[in-house]
Formats: C-alpha cells, structure tokens, sequence
C-alpha cells in the first residue's frame, strides 16, 4: 500500500477516519447543514453545534442510519470535505480501508464501497473490513487465532453482537438499539415526571455525565420548556430517574447477547467463558450497563479504553502491520 491511505468507520453519530500520513485520527460528528437546499452550510461537529437551532432555510440531518447509508449524495460530500481538510485542502490519490456492518447486505457492502469511489477523493484502491472484527484488533485481541471473542458495540442507533473466532465472524447479530434510544429514554421520562420538554443534546450530555453526577451525590441540571406553561425552565433531574428510563433498553441488549451465547459452539463458548465480553462503541460507558452485563451473564466484561474509537484503530492496525493486511478485502478489484 501507498503511504496515503486513510481508514475510515462511518458512525451514524460520529465518522472517525485515520490519517497514515499523521498516524492520527480524526472524529467528527457524521452530520451535514445544508441551507437552501442545495447549498453546504456547515458539516461536522460545526453542523452538530447549531442541531436543534437553526432556522427553516437550514435543513440539517445525519446521512447514515441504523448503520447504513441513507443518504449517499450528503455522505460523499460529507467524506469530500473531511479528506480534503485532512490533506491540506488538496486532494491526492489515496488508498481506502473501510469498515462495514457485518450484519448489512451485499448492496448496502456495495453502497460503502461505492461511496468512497464517488465521492472525489481521488481514490485509487478500496478495501474494506467487517467492522466486529477492526472492533476486536482495536481492543489489542489477535483476532487472527482460533480463540472465540465475543464483542458487543454498542452504537449510536444499533448494537452489534459478535463472536470471532480466526479473522472472521462465527456468529453476529445486529439491533437497533443503541445511544439514540437511551436518550429517547431519557427525553420520554423527564417529560413523564417534570412536564418538562428537553433537546436530544441535552438528554445526551445527562447520559454521558451520569457517572459523575453520582459520584458528586447531585442530579443532572436541565433546561426545557415546561408544557404547562409554555415557558423556559431549570430543573435538576435525579441519576435514578435516567438510569431507570434506560433498563429495558440495557436488558434488550444483555438478552440478545444470551441468545448469542446459547447458539455458540461449545469450544467458542468454553474460550468467552475463560476470557469474558468485550464491551465497546460509543454509547458502551453509560454508568452501570458493564455492571449489569456482567451481573446478568454471570461472565467479566472488559471495557475498551478508547470505546468510540476502536474500529479506526483496528483498521489503522490493518493499514501498519502486515500481518493483519488480510483481513481487508476488496468488494471489486481498484476502482475506476
């Protein structure tokens, strides 16, 4: 491979590409502002800065959901404009190694392929990578020996269950349930007990912040609109109240890793048994769902230290170290 090459994991919350040139990884919020539209207003965690803010002219969205892209104009725009800023504002000819759900079909392997292709960024070679298994070379795990791993991503929008096993996938399964539907949660449940209405950031930074506040003994302070009387308010919201709106969202994916488990061949399960879960992804670190994973599954589960970014550091893995070049395929030879 050439010494350009970048690797990217396209998140339907955040895009996380790596740079060989700088040996450095770039996170972004994968949003897009478009005003007028037609016109590229803001991308990035710029667009996501004014999400839930902007006027009727600006429309801004996520070009990917539940893992797939949904739309392939705004997302070869969005990985124009990224690649081009990673490279000085010019463009070269590069390699690309791209992660793709496993659990995704052969058009929607293609769609991601395709993307990279035509989106401008001067792409010579494309390769891509099941994403459980850049997850698992992430986490330091020779994914490459006969030794059963069971990875649990937990993403913005889907949860990937996985059992790796040689550098490919045993067994995976793919839900939609992730990040999103614990801050729907949240949302759902303030307004249940405050009558009070609050943006999908602000449900998100009580999620991400729970830990804290329960470590400082405080509750979460919020702002919203109170529905009875139509008018901004602050209220501080208790760590019990969110923990609690999130369970059967927790339990949702603790009972689909157990119907993993029970479809594991017994030499793959004897090995998750000695070496426990691998927990990771973005919404992985909320407080208390490793805890409860474990208590319900009666196995250790091993955080990733860098949750959101162990895909980006598999692939960057695949893009350094030869031996782990051939877990990267291509779906169709260079592109054009």
């Amino acid at each position: 491979m050439a010494n350009n090459i970048f690797g990217i994991d396209l998140g339907t919350n955040n895009i996380k590409i790596y740079n060989l040139a700088t040996d450095s990884v770039l996170i972004e919020k994968n949003m897009i502002a478009i005003e007028n539209k037609n016109t590229l207003f803001a991308y990035g965690n710029s667009a996501y800065e004014m999400y839930e803010k902007a006027p009727a002219n600006i429309h801004i969205s996520y070009p990917l959901n539940n893992g797939v892209i949904a739309d392939i104009k705004k997302m070869e725009m969005l990985i124009r404009q990224f690649i081009s800023d990673l490279s000085g504002g010019t463009l070269k000819p590069a390699d690309f190694v791209i992660a793709v759900p496993t659990d995704a079909t052969e058009v929607e392997k293609r769609a991601f392929y395709d993307l990279v292709r035509d989106a401008g960024v001067k792409a010579k070679k494309i390769m891509v990578v099941e994403k459980a298994v850049a997850d698992g070379l992430g986490m330091d795990i020779d994914v490459k020996n006969s030794q059963g791993v069971l990875v649990v991503n937990v993403g913005y929008e889907t949860t990937e269950i996985s059992i790796l096993s040689l550098g490919g996938i045993v067994l995976s399964k793919l839900i939609k349930v992730g990040g999103f539907k614990f801050d729907e949660a949240i949302r759902s449940a303030v307004q249940r007990s405050f009558s009070l209405v609050i943006g999908a950031k602000t449900a998100e930074n009580v999620k991400i912040q729970l830990g804290d506040f329960e470590s400082a003994g405080t509750g979460a302070v919020v702002y919203g609109r109170d529905i009875v009387k139509g008018l901004p308010v602050e209220r501080e919201i208790p760590t019990k109240l969110a923990l609690e709106a999130m369970d059967n969202h927790f339990r949702n994916i603790i009972d689909n890793v157990k119907v993993i488990l029970e479809r594991t061949p017994p030499e793959l399960g004897a090995d998750i048994y000695r070496h426990g879960i691998y927990l990771t992804g973005g919404a992985s670190s909320v407080a208390h769902f490793a805890e409860m994973m474990s208590n319900e599954t009666g196995l250790k589960v091993n955080i990733a230290q860098n949750p959101m970014e162990s895909v980006v550091l598999g692939i960057s893995k695949i893009i350094k170290d030869d031996n782990y070049k051939s877990i990267a395929y291509s779906i169709e030879g260079s592109s054009k």
